[in-house]
This record gives C-alpha cells, sequence and structure tokens, in this order.
C-alpha cells in the first residue's frame, strides 16, 4: 500500500488594498475543499519580494503604486512565469479584457465569482502559465538548434579538394561545461597550383562569442587560400581580422596549418601558438616539429616561420585543439599531452589496413575514459591521409 501523500496546496498571492475586497476573496477560497496557501500584499511594493514563491498572483488594476496595465508590466518584468489574473470591478471590465491581451492569463470581475469558479480560474491559469512556458523553452530550443547549426556549418565546413590520393575525416565534440560550439574550426581546401591546405584553428574562451568569431576567421582563411595569397599573409589577414571583429582585449586564437605540396610526399607547416600535428607513417607516429610562433592576436609584428616536413609515399597526419591532450589521467593533475596522443595514435595504427576510418572516434573515446569523462574544452579533429594504393 502506499502511504497518503496530502495533495500540495497552490501558492496563491492575493494583492488588494481594499480590505473589504481581500476578505470576500479569502472567504471564497475558504468555501472549497482545495489546499490553497493565500498570501496578501496591499501594493506592488509589498507584492515584488513575494512573487518568487507563488503560483498565481490575483491583481487588483486599481493600486497605491500603480493603476492599470501598469500593474500587470511590472509583475511581469519582476516574475515572467508565475500565472497573473486581473480583478476588476464591472465597469472596468474592458479593462479586464484588455489585461488578457496584455498577458494576463484570465481576468475575473469582483462579486462575480464564488469560490467554485475562483478556484477553476487560479488553477486553469496556473496550468495555461506552465504551458505557456515550456512552450516558450522549446522555441529557444530551436532556435538555440538553428543558432548551432549555423554556427556548425560555418565552423565545420565541408572540405574542398579533387585529390583521389588524399581523404579527409573530421571529428568535432563540444567540452562538458557547454555541449555547445566553442571557437574551434577546421578546413581543408586545395589552391589552384594542386596544393592541399588544411587549419585547425582555436579561438580562447566559450560561447557564441567565440564561435562567431572562429567562424570569421575560418572563412578569411578559406578566402585567402582560394586566392592564391602566401601562407605568411593568410595569417596576417587572418590576425587582423580577429584584432578587428574580437569583442574582448588581448583575445587570441592558436592555429596550425599545413600545405601539402602537389607531389603529396612533403609540406610546409606552420604553427601559431597551437600543439603540432602527428604524422603516422607504416604504423608509427611521431610529432611534426617547426618554430612555435605566437598566437594570431598576440603581436602586431608577429612572424609565424614555417618548417618543411617530410611525409613520405603513404601517411596520415592529425591535427587537433588543444582539447584533446589537456584532458586529464586518472582524476590526477597529469594531462594526456602530444607524447601520450602519439602513443594512442601508434597504438590505432597497428590495427592494420583501414584504422584510419575509426582512429579519430576510438583516440577521442579513449581520452574520454582516461579523463574519466567528458573534456572539459572542446576537441576538434582533422584527419589527412593519403592511401598506401595512392599511386
Amino acid at each position: 500500500m502506499h502511504a497518503y501523500e496530502a495533495p500540495v496546496p497552490l501558492r496563491v498571492l492575493l494583492v488588494e488594498d481594499d480590505a473589504g475586497d481581500a476578505l470576500l476573496v479569502e472567504e471564497l477560497l475558504s468555501e472549497v475543499d482545495v489546499p490553497i496557501r493565500l498570501a496578501t500584499a496591499r501594493s506592488l511594493t509589498e507584492a515584488r519580494p513575494l512573487l518568487d514563491d507563488q503560483d498565481c498572483v490575483l491583481v487588483d488594476l486599481g493600486l497605491p503604486d500603480a493603476q492599470g496595465l501598469e500593474a500587470l508590466r511590472v509583475l511581469e518584468a519582476a516574475n515572467g512565469q508565475v500565472a497573473l489574473v486581473v480583478l476588476t470591478g464591472v465597469a472596468d471590465e474592458q479593462q479586464g479584457v484588455a489585461a488578457v491581451a496584455a498577458g494576463a492569463q484570465d481576468y475575473l470581475v469582483k462579486g462575480q465569482v464564488d469560490g467554485d469558479m475562483l478556484v477553476r480560474v487560479i488553477r486553469y491559469a496556473v496550468q495555461r502559465a506552465r504551458s505557456e512556458e515550456i512552450q516558450r523553452q522549446l522555441h529557444e530550443e530551436r532556435l538555440h538548434a538553428l543558432e548551432k547549426a549555423r554556427l556548425e556549418r560555418g565552423l565545420l565546413p565541408s572540405p574542398v579538394f579533387d585529390d583521389a590520393r588524399l581523404s579527409v575525416r573530421s571529428r568535432y565534440r563540444a567540452g562538458r561545461e557547454r555541449m555547445l560550439l566553442g571557437g574551434d574550426f577546421f578546413d581543408v581546401v586545395q589552391s589552384a597550383d594542386g596544393t592541399v591546405h588544411a587549419v585547425v584553428g582555436d579561438v580562447c574562451g566559450h560561447g557564441p562569442d567565440e564561435a562567431a568569431l572562429g567562424v570569421c576567421l575560418r572563412v578569411a582563411w578559406r578566402a585567402l587560400v582560394l586566392a592564391g595569397r602566401p601562407v605568411a599573409e593568410v595569417l596576417g589577414t587572418m590576425q587582423q581580422v580577429l584584432v578587428h571583429e574580437r569583442h574582448l582585449e588581448g583575445l587570441f586564437a592558436t592555429v596550425c596549418m599545413i600545405s601539402v605540396g602537389s607531389d603529396r610526399t612533403t609540406a610546409r607547416l606552420h604553427l601559431a601558438g597551437h600543439p603540432p600535428p602527428v604524422l603516422c607513417v607504416e604504423s608509427k607516429a611521431t610529432l611534426l616539429s617547426a618554430p612555435v610562433g605566437v598566437p594570431l592576436g598576440v603581436l602586431d609584428d608577429a612572424v609565424w616561420t614555417p618548417a618543411t616536413v617530410e611525409l613520405g609515399r603513404a601517411w596520415s597526419v592529425l591535427l587537433y585543439s588543444d582539447g584533446l591532450i589537456e584532458g586529464g589521467i586518472d582524476n590526477t593533475a597529469e594531462r594526456l599531452g602530444s607524447d601520450r596522443l602519439v602513443q594512442l595514435v601508434t597504438a590505432k595504427a597497428a590495427a592494420g589496413p583501414g584504422w584510419e576510418n575509426t582512429m579519430l572516434d576510438e583516440v577521442i573515446r579513449e581520452a574520454r575514459e582516461l579523463n574519466r569523462g567528458e573534456m572539459v574544452d572542446d576537441v576538434a579533429a582533422l584527419l589527412l591521409t593519403r592511401r598506401p594504393d595512392a599511386d
């Protein structure tokens, strides 16, 4: 048998300065067999501190500190989720109708209601207010999903290249504190001379402003690369875009850019404050090396010195944002780091042909397991592969 549970009382606040009308409402509510916890206030000033603990507010439109619809607007501004029922006189019935049009759930004409009607109106108003709040939240979620989709298209575009010798795989995973897109971005495009350029970048900070800035940088990068501009100019222009578009002084972005020559055996690597990519050849992974310049947005006269790297005939290069390597190890202060990432990639490559098809998912999964949960920061990863049978 289930223990009896007393029904939860409706929490009602009566805002009425007329003592006689207030007493009438109290008597009507006492006549019905419905648990109600009634609080009273004689003005909006008295009512405001009580709003957060109410299901419904019964409010007179003629108060000492507010007249007409002004009272309704003040209450809605103070707490937009509580149900509002307007009390009005016979001569003011039209104002009651206007109050409903302005956002109240219902209105009552003083002297024309009994206890049962009053409770029905209160219950209906509470349910309607809750339904409207749910609909509002659903609408916000839909808008948020659309905004997220737009940002995702901007941050995580489709690669633009036509070389059958190469394949591209990518993953993005939001950090646990937001479960949304942050400022990480990536892109892959092929320029007119046959060079295939890949980039992974990370705008410091989190939120829609950083994501929008990441979109600006990614679009600028693609446009400049497709226009055939020198890489030094590409990075310099991206820095100018960041400085002009950032919403906080001192906001910066790290970038890793690799440009694979048309022979697909060598590449030029640029690092702007970003962790180095991982090269995997014949089931052995190593870190690629290049001078690490300052992040974009730090120094006006920054120079990013490239390094030429040998790739070989068959290879895979993993570019990633630092969210992948900054996760913890078994709840300790130790971080995964680039060297441990190299070990993970080497282990996956040992699986044999086709390992690159699942490598990104498996590496991210193992990093999460070592971190004992979702990564704190966002993770963007890009795997560029030249197949062994490419020739």
